[in-house]
């Protein structure tokens, strides 16, 4: 039973990649699991408020980053390592195996301008 002030269940949103599990959602922040099929990739996207913060839960990824000068950076991630995407910072997922990633971010969640999309959306 729900006490006054709880959060709506989670919510399931598919995606080409997997899904995304939408499991706190406020005014403030937004908490979501993301599951990313092996091989697949994530949109070369960036926000233009949307700060959010990724934690690796299970499996391994690619995390092409753009830095302060403009350039995408990329670094393997595995289970425990964490980072930081910033409003306005270039950035693309690839899933090494399949992967499970905690997502914190600022509540703006159709803020995605695609810079480029394996499944055609624009």
């Amino acid at each position: 039973m729900s006490a006054p002030g709880d959060l709506p269940p989670a919510r399931r949103v598919d995606k080409p990649w997997g899904h995304e599990e939408i499991w706190a959602e406020t005014e403030l922040y937004v908490g979501k699991i993301l599951r990313i099929r092996q091989g697949c990739r994530l949109s070369l996207q960036h926000h233009a408020v949307k700060d959010e913060t990724l934690r690796v839960a299970q499996g391994r990824l690619q995390l092409s980053l753009e830095d302060a000068a403009g350039h995408l950076t990329v670094r393997e991630l595995g289970p425990g390592d964490t980072a930081r995407i910033r409003p306005l910072r270039r950035h693309r997922i690839l899933a090494i195996t399949d992967v499970e990633v905690y997502e914190v971010s600022t509540p703006q969640v159709d803020d995605v301008v695609r810079h480029a999309d394996d499944y055609g959306r624009s």
